[in-house]
This record gives C-alpha cells, sequence and structure tokens, in this order.
C-alpha cells in the first residue's frame, strides 16, 4: 500500500480514514515545487516560438528556462498532470499552418519535449483544454470545429474521439475540477458567450452550462478544485474582466475582478489550485499576473516571462483538476458509503420552493441547510442515489408533468445539472437504488396510472430504460431497496388505496413479484432501509394522516409487523437512512411541516425528533450517500 494517495489513481473523494491516517502519519501528498511549477510553452514573439518556460506558482518571480517544442508553434492547447505537460496541435509556420503534433514533456526534469503521438487531423487553436490526472479532454480547433478528443496523459498514444460541443467554434477556454471540465467562448462565424461542459470520466456530447457575462474569443481560463476562472479576450474589443463559475453546477458566470494590464487577447492561465496566474497577452506582452481564486478580485504583478508573448500553451502540475487540490483548497471529505454516509439531500416538493436542494446530517443532530437548488422545481419528485451522486426524477409543475432527470454530487454544495430523461413526463413516481442503478415505479401521467419501472445506471449520465411492470398500475407508493431488491408497497389507484408489497431483483429486469401486505391499505407514505430491514411509515389511510411505522425483512417474503410510531401523523412524507437510522422529514399533517424524526432500524419503537427542514414541505425526493443499498 502507497504512503499517500497516489496523484494518479484519483476518484476526487477519499475515505475519511485514508486521509486521517495519511495526515498523521505524515504522508499526505503536499504539492511541492516541482507539482506546483506552471510550464509556458511556444506563441507568437512575433513569429512562432518553441521556447518552453518554467514559473514556481507558489512564489513569485520571472520565469526561467526549461527546454524546447519539437516544432515551433502558437495556439495550442496544454494538459498538466503532476508529472506531465502534453502540448497539442499548434499553428506553425509551413503552410497551410497547421499540424497534428502532440509533444510532452516530464515537469520535474528540465528539457525539449518528445513525441507523444498525433492528432486525428491537423489543426491549431487547440485552445480549450481540461482534465484530471488520468484523462484530458480538448477542443479540436479548426479540423472538426465542434468536435472534442481525449488522451491518456501518463502514457503515450493518438488521440481519440470523445464527443461534439453544443455549438461549433474555435478560440475556447477551458476549466476543469477532479470530475469535470468547462469550455468557455469560442469564434465561428462570430464571438460565443457559451458554456458547455462535460464529465471526464464519460464520452459523449458536452452539455449547455450556461453563459458567460459577454460574448468573447481568445481569453483563457483556470480554476481550482471547485471554482472555474474565465480571464480576458476580445469581443471585438480587448476585455479585461475576471468572472467565475462553480463547476459542479450549472449557470452563468459572475464578474468578480479585473485584470491590471489591458492587453489580453492571447493571454493564457492556470493555478496551483490557490492562486491564479494570467500571462502574455497581445499585443505581445511579457506580463504575469497573480490573483487568488477563493477571494476575486484586481491581478497584481507576479514577474516577467523571458520573452514577449501572446497566444502560448500554460499550464501547471499542480491545477484544480488534479486530486480536489492539494495546496489547501481540500474540503474535508464527508464520510460515504454502507453506514458511514453522512449527507441527505431533499429537493423539491409543495414549499415556499420547489427548486431547493436541502441537506442534513444524518450523524449529527441539527437543522438543514440549503446545498443548492433544481434546475426546474417540482412535487411529487422521486429520488435515487449511490455513495457519490444523487438523481431526482420526474415531477409537476406549473407547466405540467416532467420526464427530467438532474443529479447533484454529494460531495459538492451546487445546483442540479441534466442527467437524462425518463420513458415519459410523469408524477406521483417512486424511487431506490443500490450502488449501480437507480429505479423508478409507477405514477401518473395525463392518460392514467402507470405501470411502468425504468431503471438508470447511477454513473452514467443517460437516458432510463424500461425494466419490468408492478401487478397494477398505481402511484403515490413507497421504495425500500436492498443491496439486491427494490420493494415498493402501498399507493393508489383513482384514489382506491393499495397495501400491495411486490419486488423486484435489481440485477435483472423482470416484472414485479408479491412479497406481502400491508398492515393497512394507504398511500403517499415513506420508505427507508438498512441491508436488511425495510421500513414503511406514515401516509394516508382513508381521510387521515397515519403515524404507523411498520417493518419487513428485505430478504424474506411476508407481510410487515408493526415497528412503532411517528412523532405526528404524517402524509405525503419522505424517507431515507444511512443504513443505521432512518429519516422521515417534511410532510402534510395535515398542513406542510418542516419536521426530521428519526428512528434506529435495527430497534422498534417511536420516532423522535432530530431537526428542522430549511422550509416546511411535503412531495419532495429524498435520499442519501449512506443508506443500506450501498456496498
Amino acid at each position: 500500500m502507497a504512503n499517500y494517495p497516489q496523484l494518479d489513481d484519483c476518484s476526487g473523494v477519499w475515505k475519511l480514514k485514508d486521509v486521517n491516517n495519511a495526515v498523521s502519519g505524515g504522508y499526505w501528498r503536499v504539492l511541492t515545487s516541482t507539482t506546483g511549477r506552471a510550464l509556458n510553452a511556444g506563441g507568437f514573439n512575433p513569429g512562432y516560438s518553441d521556447v518552453i518556460e518554467q514559473i514556481q506558482i507558489e512564489s513569485s518571480g520571472n520565469s526561467t528556462d526549461f527546454g524546447n517544442l519539437s516544432v515551433a508553434g502558437g495556439e495550442m492547447g496544454a494538459i498538466g498532470t503532476p508529472t506531465r505537460m502534453v502540448f497539442l496541435g499548434r499553428g506553425i509556420e509551413a503552410s497551410p499552418n497547421t499540424s497534428n503534433i502532440i509533444d510532452y514533456v516530464t515537469i520535474a526534469t528540465a528539457g525539449n519535449a518528445a513525441d507523444f503521438g498525433d492528432m486525428s487531423g491537423a489543426t491549431q487553436r487547440t485552445t480549450g483544454v481540461g482534465g484530471n490526472a488520468t484523462r484530458g479532454v480538448f477542443t479540436e480547433g479548426t479540423t472538426d470545429i465542434n468536435g472534442l478528443e481525449y488522451i491518456t496523459p501518463s502514457s503515450t498514444g493518438n488521440t481519440i474521439t470523445f464527443g461534439d460541443m453544443t455549438v461549433a467554434g474555435s478560440f475556447r477556454s477551458g476549466v476543469t475540477s477532479p470530475t469535470r471540465i468547462c469550455y468557455g467562448e469560442g469564434f465561428q462565424p462570430a464571438t460565443s458567450n457559451v458554456i458547455d461542459f462535460v464529465e471526464i470520466a464519460t464520452t459523449g456530447n458536452a452539455v449547455d452550462f450556461g453563459d458567460l457575462t459577454v460574448a468573447r474569443r481568445g481569453g483563457s481560463g483556470l480554476s481550482s478544485s471547485t471554482r472555474g476562472v474565465f480571464a480576458g479576450g476580445i469581443q471585438p474589443s480587448v476585455l479585461s474582466g475576471l468572472e467565475f463559475i462553480t463547476i459542479a453546477s450549472q449557470g452563468n458566470a459572475i464578474d468578480y475582478g479585473d485584470l491590471a494590464n489591458t492587453n489580453n487577447k492571447g493571454c493564457d492561465s492556470t493555478s496551483n489550485s490557490v492562486r491564479g496566474i494570467v500571462a502574455g497577452g497581445a499585443p505581445v506582452q511579457n506580463i504575469i499576473q497573480q490573483f487568488n481564486i477563493a477571494t476575486g478580485g484586481n491581478t497584481t504583478d507576479f514577474g516577467d516571462l523571458l520573452a514577449t508573448v501572446s497566444d502560448s500553451a500554460l499550464n501547471s502540475g499542480s491545477h484544480g483538476g488534479l486530486n480536489d487540490g492539494y495546496q489547501g483548497t481540500r474540503i474535508a471529505p464527508i464520510p460515504r458509503g454502507l453506514g458511514v454516509g453522512q449527507r441527505a439531500l431533499q429537493a423539491g416538493g409543495f414549499s415556499g420552493g420547489q427548486t431547493t436542494i436541502e441537506q442534513f446530517n444524518m450523524v449529527t443532530t441539527g437543522n438543514a441547510s440549503q446545498f443548492g437548488n433544481l434546475a426546474v422545481g417540482s412535487y411529487e419528485v422521486s429520488a435515487m442515489s449511490n455513495t457519490t451522486r444523487c438523481l431526482f426524477a420526474a415531477g409537476e409543475n406549473p407547466s405540467g408533468d416532467t420526464d427530467r432527470i438532474e443529479y447533484v454530487e454529494f460531495a459538492s454544495e451546487g445546483n442540479g445539472a441534466d442527467f437524462g430523461n425518463l420513458l415519459g413526463a410523469k408524477d406521483g413516481v417512486t424511487g431506490g437504488s443500490n450502488q449501480t442503478r437507480g429505479m423508478s415505479a409507477g405514477g401518473t401521467d395525463g392518460d392514467g396510472h402507470l405501470d411502468v419501472v425504468e431503471y438508470v445506471t447511477l454513473a452514467t449520465l443517460g437516458n432510463a430504460s424500461d425494466f419490468g411492470n408492478l401487478s397494477a398500475a398505481r402511484r403515490h407508493s413507497t421504495a425500500v431497496a436492498g443491496q439486491t431488491r427494490f420493494i415498493v408497497g402501498g399507493g393508489d389507484v383513482s384514489n382506491t388505496q393499495k397495501n400491495i408489497i411486490e419486488y423486484f431483483t435489481i440485477a435483472n429486469t423482470g416484472n414485479a413479484t408479491d412479497f406481502g401486505d400491508l398492515a393497512a391499505v394507504r398511500n403517499t407514505l415513506g420508505g427507508c432501509n438498512s441491508t436488511t430491514r425495510g421500513i414503511f411509515g406514515g401516509g394516508k389511510e382513508g381521510n387521515d394522516e397515519s403515524n404507523r411505522i411498520e417493518q419487513v425483512e428485505i430478504s424474506t417474503t411476508g407481510n410487515s409487523t408493526d415497528f412503532g410510531d411517528l412523532t405526528a401523523a404524517s402524509q405525503r412524507i419522505e424517507a431515507t437512512s444511512n443504513n443505521i437510522s432512518g429519516f422521515f422529514s417534511g410532510g402534510s399533517v395535515p398542513g406542510l411541516s418542516n419536521v426530521i424524526q428519526k428512528i434506529t432500524i435495527a430497534s422498534a419503537g417511536n420516532a423522535a425528533d432530530y431537526g428542522d427542514l430549511f422550509s416546511a414541505r411535503s412531495d419532495a425526493g429524498i435520499s442519501s450517500n449512506g443508506h443500506g443499498g450501498l456496498s
């Protein structure tokens, strides 16, 4: 076992035990002056340059010589890992002024670049780049003007097709977290303010993120592990603004400072996850500027490049895409996984804010706080999650039912992003999941109640697929999901309440199998579970709210048995767990409730008060990063 978490195999979030052992044992990796090194290569000077310069980001000062590119060029991209820098494409002197060259250097060892492989075609303006320690993804520039390709920086070889941007263009900028890259600005045939994003671990087309404050081209991007900054550019006048986005969420960029120098067309930038630097620009200059990414504000002088230059390629071995910011930007990881996860997320519902996503800690008693917002607010939402990602699907709003699925990452507060679509628009759906698959069942659409069951693969963005059918169409059921079974209980058909319990084997598509019955017919109840026990609580029995809590053993079949009572009778209530404790939140009693109640799943008994939601609500979707379906 390594003495510290490795920089080349990071998933973005470490187990708390691993971090504690590494920190307390003195083995936790701190980026050194070598991995904190930025390399600036090529550019216009006023002809093309082959010079590679090095900059120590943690200490202000002038750049020094590092080596040379294999061929002089400009308007290229640079992908940085803690050990290697890769330079992609470039405009060159020889007609037609494009190339498919990919060079690389080892950051720790000054010297000339070596051959890495080839791009799919000769190009220039390969300036939109991003990635983590295992994969770099970049825009193709002038060859396939809306195309994306990727490489594995630790090896050598030719580029591989990744997908397409939403809008064609060159002269882009990229910002990156350990899991996501956002590309902003561009030109073809006019300047653009569009920001797109991709998930690094997958391949596929980019998705719309939001907009820059103004359309532009020829600026640059840098980032910490959470915040992306776009700097400079031209529109057609030269711009001096800095604006930022929160990479984990979606939305428009926000202005938060200015570059001190106004010659910022063709500038380039990078960071050590704490300090951002911006270098060069046109008319050609040798100025290096600096600012703090977390606070923003106007830039100050850092030092000078060896020569005046514009349209160079600049990156570092410690930027925000590398391991969640080892230079002090790392947010303490939240425990995740079976019996360890601590964060519950609840979104949508009948309330003052149908878009709100709330969070509460399942280990420490207390009130909920705001996590972010859904892009589309709805009520009668379903939820499903694994240890890292939470999905919210379906629902109804003033525009009607929706088939939209949104997702957030548990570790990063922020807004919902598009995941894909259900097979159809609906509300009144119930959801659940294990570590791999998310399931949704039943509901109602404009034609009536539904028996459809569908699933998604939680780790992969995309639309839902057909799984099978319930024994009968119904809505307002609830579900509990163990590691192998998805169990659906209760619900109603045309307001006729049901006591049906049935189950599916999550790994195998197919129709429902009878499990048993609830003690009473009811709908709009909540469900949660450990790996072995499923809990059904609250709901509506006849015309009245229920305080009943019942239990089933997930691996067997049979009727539910009494567990205890809620603190107050409630319908339209939601529930989740951390495998040890179950939590019932919100609901209608009959007025909207903000109460969070807690039970201990292994011990039958009544619920106790735990805290309060941020806002009173019912018919929300709730799930956690530690529930009993996880492994």
